[in-house]
């Protein structure tokens, strides 16, 4: 609860960031990765034998509701009813207290990756450069990117008033050279 709550708390980078390394540096030893692993193991175990303990509990219970109406039950464990009624409390708390350490320690786990991954994107940022000046470099090459297409355009019109004057003077040419050959026959 500590940890989540040491987490969870909106802290400064420059607090929180070494606080992070802290809290990681002896979760990152292979010894106390593999005995994490092994109780969880362990807690799985326990919350799995709780969950059949419930069930058969509850059976019991109902075996014993049933006998109750008719004939006497037969059993060596089960005396009487508060008997049972205590068993089943203490299998329900056990489930529920396996049940609830199995999920925080998924919930802390997935925050702490969370909080780690939060801190690394925030020093990415930082690295990189602000994203107003980056802002401003794309708009002044946008401006850049304007210009050159106004120049192509206007490059484009000069092209086709060269192509209609070539034509034009073309025609000229190939019409006084045939007017000068029908003199000269």
């Amino acid at each position: 609860m500590a940890l989540f709550t040491l987490l969870s708390l909106p802290l400064p980078s420059s607090i929180r960031r070494p606080l992070i390394k802290s809290i990681s540096r002896p979760f990152q030893s292979r010894e106390v990765t593999i005995a994490t692993r092994c109780i969880l193991v362990f807690v799985l175990i326990l919350f799995i034998d709780s969950v059949n303990r419930v069930t058969s509990i509850n059976e019991e219970l109902l075996a014993f509701a049933d006998s109750e109406t008719g004939a006497k039950l037969q059993s060596t464990f089960v005396t009487d009813r508060s008997e049972i009624q205590a068993r089943r409390f203490y299998a329900q708390r056990n489930l529920y207290l396996t049940g609830f350490t199995l999920f925080l320690t998924l919930i802390v786990s997935r925050t702490y990756g969370l909080v780690a991954e939060l801190l690394q994107l925030k020093e990415d940022v930082r690295s990189k450069p602000d994203a107003v000046s980056s802002n401003e470099k794309v708009k002044a090459l946008e401006k850049e990117l304007q210009a050159k297409e106004e120049k192509i355009e206007i490059l484009k019109v000069q092209a086709e008033s060269l192509r209609k004057e070539y034509d034009s003077v073309s025609d000229q040419l190939v019409s006084e050279k045939s007017a000068t050959e029908k003199k000269n026959d």
